[in-house]
């Protein structure tokens, strides 16, 4: 069972990653008349647009030379992949992941540009991949995007940056995905302030946190596949349950129309470029659903689609 990360291994991941991960600024948004001091942690700024390279720098690290002999792989909607792939070019292994068929053209240009190799399959096909670990006949070293503790490690990394940067900070809103950067998250602020909460943030068309809160237990959701490509699923994972129901302070959902409302909204106030996942926390925190204060929102990634982008930016959909 996974439990919540001792503070030793974050701070030992902090120092492992350090030459690939880099430290992201914290900037207030720009808006009047918001229920809280909003702040954003700008993961979208990482080397890979994403924060997924400090779980990827973290869990290779650890894995070392001779486990990755015969390469890596993944499975990935398209930033893990990044991640994964920029930590194999420098580490000088070959690579591979496995994508939903309905990844973005973006993420996957991203991908190729990093030398890997690219494995389309159905979504239900690639969550399969997502819940055993694993991707028959393929070889190589797998890391998972979301369930390895080394990876929740490099994600918790965020938390103590956080912490030092605005140490009266009141909230934090973080995008679920599968629950390994949330979780990461909650457990650096557990060991040091376990006094603030951190909230999730999905999408209505993708709500399976939600829905479990509300259950008591992991459900089927119906996932609809939308620009906001980055986080949700049909169910939150066995192994993640346990841990996220008890360190997460629930569950925020925003619309999809408030998320590209987000987006644009991040653009024209701080010239910030965000995916649909990277601008969910603070669309549900401009709801007024994370309280007031200081909240800080984690734009965990900008890797949109031009032409998605352009579609919100204008006002003309990107559903």
């Amino acid at each position: 069972m996974l439990e919540p990360t001792e503070l030793v291994d974050i701070e030992a991941a902090r120092t492992r990653i350090a030459g690939a991960a880099i430290r992201t600024p914290l900037v207030r948004l720009n808006v009047k008349d918001a229920p809280a001091e909003i702040y954003l942690k700008l993961e979208n700024l990482q080397p890979i647009g994403s924060f997924k390279i400090r779980g990827a720098a973290n869990v290779l690290a650890l894995a070392g030379p001779e486990a990755l002999q015969e390469g890596v792989y993944t499975a990935s909607a398209g930033n893990m992949a990044q991640g994964v792939g920029w930590m194999a070019r420098r580490l000088g292994v070959p690579f591979s992941v496995v994508v939903p068929d309905h990844a973005p053209a973006t993420k996957l240009a991203a991908i190729e540009r990093l030398g890997g190799s690219i494995v389309k399959v159905p979504f239900d096909d690639w969550w399969h991949v997502i819940t055993t670990h694993e991707f028959e006949g393929q070889s190589g070293f797998f890391v998972h995007p979301v369930s390895d503790p080394a990876v929740i490690a490099g994600n918790a990394t965020i938390g103590l940056e956080l912490l030092e940067d605005l140490p009266d900070l009141d909230a934090v809103v973080v995008p679920y995905g599968g629950g390994g950067l949330s979780s990461g998250i909650a457990s650096a602020l557990r060991a040091l302030r376990p006094e603030i909460p951190v909230f999730a943030a999905e999408v209505a068309t993708a709500a399976p946190l939600a829905a479990a809160l509300a259950a008591g237990r992991p459900v089927e959701v119906t996932y609809t596949a939308s620009f906001v490509d980055g986080i949700g699923s049909t169910t939150v994972l066995e192994e993640m349950w346990p841990l996220v129901n008890g360190l997460l302070a629930g569950s925020l959902v925003a619309e999809l129309d408030e998320v590209a409302a987000s987006v644009r909204l991040l653009v024209d106030r701080n010239r910030i470029v965000a995916e649909g996942a990277g601008a969910t926390a603070v669309a549900v925190t401009l709801g007024g659903a994370a309280g007031g204060g200081k909240v800080v929102c984690i734009v965990s990634g900008g890797n949109i689609d031009v032409t998605k982008l352009v579609a919100i930016l204008s006002e003309s959909g990107g559903g």
